[in-house]
């Protein structure tokens, strides 16, 4: 909370809260944001970027988050509504109507003049509050991306250059490859963020997690049972949540056996795999080639980790020739990031390994 503080005495700030998937940067920077309009009086927004690969796309999300909150916040909601009447239609039974083909035609010019948007914002609805708090998530259709570099770069620079300076406290949420891919793109961005890296939980926090939560609704967890869900979960808060509660609904007494807790992971795995890697993964990946690779690297017998190597021996010769470029797709797509030596890649975590193994199982034994 220190750098809410600093914004809230006219100092701007900027946050890059980084780590891996699922480790709870998104909850982090909610709690921030909601904690921050409480003391020391902040208002925030948090823009979901997840569908955006423009910074005009960049802009309409904004502008959507600012002009949908006005009627959760009553103290500054009319001056919200006036300031972006244009854009906001009539009340609906599930929220407000914004008029988004006005909006998208201004996008452009909002995207241009972001800062000066920020500061008529705060000028003429939230001057009540000490400062602003935006956060920008899931970021992975922006990183790769020269511009948003810059974008974040000039934001932050022309803000602090300014003679009087918007107090902002700007938080990017991604993980450390979407850092790298930002920094890779423009160094300088480098030296305008104070990183926050959010680690996974150690196994012994892990053990205790579950013994904890357990315990709280009078249920005990049999010793290879909670090594079961420690070891699935990876550390991860969002998978442990995950498995920790299938194996609440599938455990018929009080006590989580290893059977419980076997069959807890596997049906978190289906539920990631339905949730992540058929909607993101399978549905990017329309090459055959690439659909075979992806089937025999799930096949293989390893934990987490693989060398490029060992993969190459089961594939054809069309099959190599398209390997690193499919290995790339995947760092992409979140499912696989580089491992400490040349080679080596890595599986994000467990529940989708596990998931990529169960399908390719499935399939040979549907094409036997």
């Amino acid at each position: 909370m220190r750098a809410a503080d600093q914004v809230a005495n006219g100092k701007p700030q900027a946050v890059f809260v980084t780590g891996e998937y699922g480790i709870g940067k998104s909850s982090l920077a909610k709690f921030v944001r909601v904690l921050s309009e409480q003391d020391p009086g902040l208002l925030g927004f948090h823009v979901m970027l997840g569908e955006a690969d423009t910074l005009e796309d960049a802009a309409v999300r904004t502008v959507q988050t600012v002009a949908e909150s006005h009627a959760t916040r009553p103290s500054v909601g009319d001056s919200i509504r006036d300031f972006l009447a244009k854009y906001i239609g009539e009340q609906e039974f599930f929220g407000v109507r914004i008029r988004l083909d006005q909006l998208r035609r201004d996008a452009p010019e909002i995207s241009r003049g972001y800062l000066p948007f920020l500061r008529s914002l705060y000028r003429r609805a939230c001057r009540e509050y000490r400062g602003l708090l935006l956060v920008l998530d899931e970021i992975n259709g922006l990183a790769g991306k020269d511009f948003f570099a810059r974008f974040l770069k000039n934001l932050v620079d022309e803000n602090a250059l300014s003679d009087k300076p918007l107090p902002l406290l700007l938080i990017v949420c991604g993980t450390e490859e979407r850092l790298r891919d930002i920094i890779t793109r423009h160094r300088p961005v480098e030296r305008i963020f104070e990183i926050a890296n959010i680690k996974t939980m150690t196994e012994e926090e892990s053990k205790e997690f579950f013994t904890r939560a357990f315990d709280r609704v009078d249920m005990s967890i049999e010793p290879e049972a909670l090594r079961l869900l420690t070891h699935y979960s990876g550390g991860l808060p969002k998978l442990m949540h995950l498995v920790g509660d299938a194996a609440f609904w599938i455990a018929e007494g009080d006590t989580v056996t290893k059977d419980v807790a076997v069959n807890a992971v596997l049906a978190a795995a289906e539920d990631v795999g339905r949730k992540f890697v058929e909607q993101q993964v399978y549905r990017a990946i329309r090459s055959e080639a690439y659909r075979n690779i992806l089937r025999k690297l799930a096949r293989h017998d390893f934990d987490l980790s693989f060398k490029k190597s060992e993969i190459e021996k089961g594939l054809t010769q069309d099959e190599r020739r398209k390997l690193d470029n499919f290995l790339q797709r995947m760092k992409r797509l979140g499912v696989l990031v580089s491992g400490e030596e040349r080679g080596e890649y890595v599986f994000r975590d467990r529940l989708t390994r596990l998931y990529m193994r169960m399908e390719a199982m499935s399939e040979a034994r549907r094409l036997t």
